[in-house]
């Protein structure tokens, strides 16, 4: 499979390539692999290596009844104390027709974040 030492390592590659990283939506799934250090695909690989001296930001979005879980708030909260920035979710209606909090931040709050983030890294240029 691999032919030498020098071969690409694609999380790895990923992690140098990237001056910031956005998880947009963020499940409950992920959220759970991320918080506890599993690395199990590409996603979580390239998390699990991220450069901690850049920024990582992430749009939890899932059903209401996973987001009031007890676990989800520790979850984001081991996030946080990782460094990571949460843009968080609002309320609406979901997918799955429930109404409540959960649903992923609308694009422009996504985007007005990551222009920000990007300004306070000196990482963004505005045209």
């Amino acid at each position: 499979m691999w032919k030498c030492r020098s071969d690409p390592v694609l999380h790895i590659d990923l992690r140098r390539w990237a001056d910031l990283m956005l998880v947009a939506p963020l499940d409950a799934n992920t959220l759970g692999k991320v918080a506890s250090g599993i690395c199990d695909n590409l996603l979580t690989c390239v998390i699990r290596a991220w450069d901690r001296s850049k920024p990582l930001l992430f749009c939890p979005a899932m059903n209401t009844a996973m987001w009031e879980h007890p676990v989800t708030e520790q979850q984001v909260g081991q996030l946080k104390a990782f460094g990571y920035v949460e843009i968080p979710c609002v309320a609406k209606k979901l997918v799955c027709g429930d109404q409540g909090l959960g649903a992923m931040a609308e694009v422009g709050t996504i985007v007005d974040k990551v222009k920000e983030v990007l300004s306070q890294h000196g990482g963004f240029q505005q045209n």
